[in-house]
């Protein structure tokens, strides 16, 4: 019988970079004779991806990432197509992925998940060149997180506080074009947010019904609001219902392309992480089944 080699690729600064994930400590949680263990660290932003490379390369037959949604979109977008199933230990603050997938907070809970693995295949986002696995946005959910990032406020209260930013610098919204589902139209968002899972994080959401494995993405579209309604959507937020603001449009595609007035850019966020966009135009679409990811195993 041969080695199980699993290969850990940890971000050291995940959540309030507590959690101290070392060889030492895994090998308490594995058996010697038949796993080989790796543990390797990501040092700056797309550290992640050139890392899971490198595992991929070395012949690794499990890649867990070990961080919060960010190091899980590096680590994942390397394992799309593969069939290397993906491990996910959630170091997190908002962990939206983890928490859709039921993978426990708990360290030596999902640890255990790995040393007999279950998996199931999910759907994988592409908005251009890039995958994401829960979510998608432009418009302030990008000005939410670009603030939320340079606050280093790795918690809840740091998100309402990036929130209250992005409020005092909310300023007109850019006339867009989208396109989904064979129809077109034009648009002043407020915000235009694109899901594969039904948890941003924090277990808020914007969009309750979306799944994993449907093959649909979850789009919704807020319409230019004022500040009052802004308030009121973050009531509805905490609530689960933001469908139920006037202004919000919700649907499900395979794919919607949108574009901006010529010369302007679009700042988005791709699970969780601001990303700018160069380009005036966006295409998203979906992967059908294209990531293996080891969950716990169904009850009964």
């Amino acid at each position: 019988m041969g080695y199980q080699r699993i290969h850990f690729i940890v971000n050291p600064i995940a959540g309030k970079g507590e959690r101290v994930l070392n060889e030492a400590y895994l090998d308490q949680f594995f058996i010697k004779s038949f796993h080989r263990l790796t543990v390797k660290y990501s040092q700056y932003k797309t550290h992640a991806t050139s890392l899971t490379k490198e595992s991929v390369a070395e012949g690794a037959d499990i890649i867990v990432a070990c961080g919060g949604d960010g190091t899980i979109n590096e680590v994942a977008s390397c394992l799309v197509g593969t069939g290397i199933p993906l491990g996910i230990i959630p170091f997190g603050s908002g962990n939206g992925l983890a928490s859709n997938l039921h993978i426990p907070k708990n360290l030596r809970e999902a640890l255990g998940l790995l040393r007999n693995p279950h998996t199931i295949r999910i759907d994988a986002g592409r908005m251009n060149d890039c995958y994401f696995f829960s979510n998608t946005g432009v418009g302030f959910d990008a000005s939410v997180i670009k603030n939320y990032e340079s606050s280093n406020r790795r918690t809840l209260s740091g998100y309402l506080g990036a929130c209250m930013t992005s409020f005092k610098e909310l300023k007109k919204p850019q006339e867009i074009g989208i396109k989904a589902n064979g129809k077109q139209w034009r648009t002043n968002p407020f915000l235009v947010f694109v899901s594969n899972t039904n948890v941003m994080g924090y277990h808020l959401s914007l969009t309750p019904q979306a799944s994993l494995q449907d093959g649909l993405l979850d789009v919704l579209v807020i319409t230019k609001i004022n500040r009052f309604k802004m308030l009121v959507l973050g009531v509805l937020l905490l609530m689960n219902k933001p469908h139920l603001l006037k202004e919000a449009t919700h649907f499900q595609t395979s794919g919607l392309d949108l574009s901006g007035l010529p010369g302007a850019h679009f700042d988005s966020q791709i699970d969780g992480e601001f990303h700018p966009m160069e380009d005036n135009t966006i295409s998203i679409g979906i992967e059908l089944k294209a990531l293996t990811v080891i969950v716990p195993r169904p009850k009964g």
